[in-house]
């Protein structure tokens, strides 16, 4: 598949009108879920183990959206199968007291994925350059004064992209992935948590709340992406509309950065293989009783 339909490239002017919501290539929806899905995720798995076992790099996504774009579904249904020690979700909510005494960036290192992990963000750091400029929040940010101008965003997504060069630089790559939704969708999205029982626990009055500054967020996300999409640190524009297809396609994104970093099991030593080599020949002579009875002594 070619996923650089969604790439959002270093230099250019991005406007996410231009962007597809929805799946826009043709493929098959039930070959997409039951055979291609469960192909992407299996190779994912094989991939994750040797980044864990080797313990080199590190993998930072980081999955940003307007409100029902699905990221929590994405997150359940791209990432539930790999293993879950070396898979770890952060959600970003409201700043904190502690966290607003710090500077914006220090809660957001404190959740950093460690080496032959794969860290995931819901929401991000990008909320601080997002939701913070459409409700004037940099002003209770405890940022001094005298610091606050009209290049503060500038500014800040200068330190972004140094801090996220800086992460690639050191063995974090760092994926960067906006699901695109449409206003229409978004709406039947909501409806639905109203009136589905099973799911009024995600219904939020500051979702219908944020949906009339719609215009202008996306007004924001053009600049911020456009600003922050690096060839270090690309942002991809994924189609949200079609659930199945997002899942896909976020597979797909991972997929290839963790080809790129090309894991392997890391090499024993010449002590320990010679080791094993004396046990597989010891092995060879115990027959079915002999091992059976060594699973009963171990019980």
């Amino acid at each position: 598949m070619d996923i650089k339909r969604y790439l959002a490239k270093e230099g250019e002017k991005i406007d996410l009108s231009k962007f597809s919501t929805v799946c826009d290539v043709d493929i098959d929806k039930e070959k997409v879920k039951t055979e291609l899905m469960p192909q992407a995720i299996e190779e994912m798995k094989q991939w994750q183990e040797k980044l864990f076992a080797e313990g080199q790099y590190g993998i930072l996504i980081v999955l940003q959206a307007m409100d029902a774009a699905g990221k929590d579904g994405t997150i359940k249904h791209v990432f539930a199968r790999l293993n879950p020690a070396a898979v770890h979700v952060h959600s970003f909510k409201q700043p904190s007291t502690e966290e607003k005494e710090h500077d914006y960036m220090w809660r957001v290192n404190k959740a950093l994925p460690s080496r032959g992990e794969i860290g995931i963000f819901n929401r991000s750091h990008y909320e601080d350059v997002v939701i913070a400029r459409i409700h004037n929040l940099i002003e209770s940010d405890g940022l001094p004064e005298e610091l606050i101008s009209d290049g503060i965003w500038k500014k800040r997504y200068r330190q972004i992209c140094d801090w996220e060069k800086y992460l690639t630089e050191n063995g974090f790559p760092v994926i960067k992935i906006f699901l695109h939704v449409s206003k229409a969708e978004q709406k039947k999205r909501l409806i639905d948590r109203i009136v589905t029982k099973q799911k009024n626990w995600k219904f939020s009055m500051s979702d219908i709340e944020e949906r009339q500054y719609w215009n202008r967020y996306q007004k924001v996300y053009s600049e911020v992406i456009s600003a922050t999409t690096k060839n270090y640190a690309p942002w991809y524009v994924v189609p949200a509309d079609n659930k199945w297809y997002t899942r896909y396609v976020v597979a797909q994104i991972v997929l290839k950065s963790l080809r790129e970093i090309n894991p392997d099991f890391p090499k024993l030593s010449a002590e320990v293989e010679s080791q094993l080599e004396q046990f597989r020949k010891i092995l060879k002579n115990i027959d079915i009783e002999d091992l059976k009875s060594i699973k009963e002594s171990m019980k």
